[in-house]
């Protein structure tokens, strides 16, 4: 018998997308030709997308569940939760915006029957603006420098994974994750596909600039000592060109005499010696600041009521 299909979407105030979503989603899956479900999971939205989400689990009974979060838990929390409702062999994840197109579900499920169990996927010929693209690249690039994982495309969430891989990630219990990567860590054999990629039909990105860095920060310290080690030889390097300025200004002071000229070399030199201090402090901070979070063990997401599933009201 084929292998069920799992679609999980995060949903977040996407009230003008859901409209459009599924009348597009079902046909694919129909044409699959074997059993799936939609799980959709609201996090926390403030608009009508949950009452569309129990409108769309009565529709379509056994074949869509909505979970609802009691409050906003972060895209990747959310389709955490939306994993534990997850029956099938097969699950793809997939955005509520539509820049992910659900028509390309078909070659994520077709490499996992070739036996890969993580399906990783680049979007070609993005259609997002300038910033979007450039602040992706940064990401990506830099991430992959700090925690040496094989990804090139970290922001698409049109993704595949086979039941072993999502059942080692939900027993997983870290605070705060980053599900690709985290996925990438747990890969016996993962591959990534081009994927098409769509405007945005509706609305606007959940992705700010500031969410943006405070992602990579995650990414980095998430799953790698890398951006904490660097620190070491930086001060040992730094340490270094002080003391050997400090031998060129003795010299000088022996061969010129007194002279006041130098102050603002040294000023700058201060400054720097003071940026690398502090920069090494804040590293250490976040650090720290993640291990704090996960000693308090309060509840990554907290889940009010899924409807369409074993916990329906």
């Amino acid at each position: 018998m084929p292998r069920k299909v799992s679609v999980v979407v995060p949903v977040y105030n996407e009230e003008a997308n859901l409209p459009r979503l599924l009348p597009r989603l079902v046909p694919v899956l129909e044409g699959l030709g074997r059993p799936w479900e939609v799980v959709f999971v609201d996090d926390g939205s403030r608009d009508r997308s949950l009452e569309l989400l129990k409108a769309a689990v009565a529709e379509r009974p056994g074949r869509v569940k909505a979970v609802e979060l009691l409050r906003n838990a972060g895209q990747h929390m959310a389709i955490m939760a939306a994993f534990g409702e997850t029956d099938g062999e097969y699950v793809i994840t997939l955005d509520a915006d539509l820049q992910n197109p659900p028509e390309e579900i078909p070659k994520l499920v077709g490499k996992l029957d070739e036996g890969f169990d993580v399906v990783g996927t680049i979007r070609s010929k993005r259609r997002d603006s300038l910033f979007r693209r450039a602040a992706s690249r940064i990401v990506n690039r830099t991430t992959g420098l700090l925690t040496g994982m094989r990804l090139n495309d970290y922001g698409c969430m049109l993704r595949g994974y086979h039941r072993d891989v999502v059942d080692v990630m939900t027993a997983s219990d870290e605070v705060s994750t980053f599900i690709p990567a985290l996925a990438q860590l747990y890969a016996r054999r993962p591959v990534e596909i081009d994927v098409a990629h769509e405007e945005r039909a509706e609305g606007e990105s959940k992705y700010s600039l500031l969410r943006l860095v405070r992602l990579n920060f995650d990414l980095m310290t998430g799953f790698s000592l890398v951006p904490l080690q660097l620190f070491g030889p930086l001060g040992f390097v730094t340490a270094l060109f002080g003391v050997g300025f400090g031998i060129y200004l003795l010299v000088r002071r022996l061969v010129v005499g007194s002279e006041v000229e130098g102050v603002f070399t040294l000023f700058a030199l201060a400054f720097m010696v003071m940026g690398v201090i502090m920069a090494g402090v804040g590293m250490v901070g976040e650090y720290v600041g993640r291990i704090y979070q996960q000693v308090r063990g309060r509840p990554r997401f907290l889940v009010r009521l899924v409807h369409g599933g074993r916990r329906e009201p």
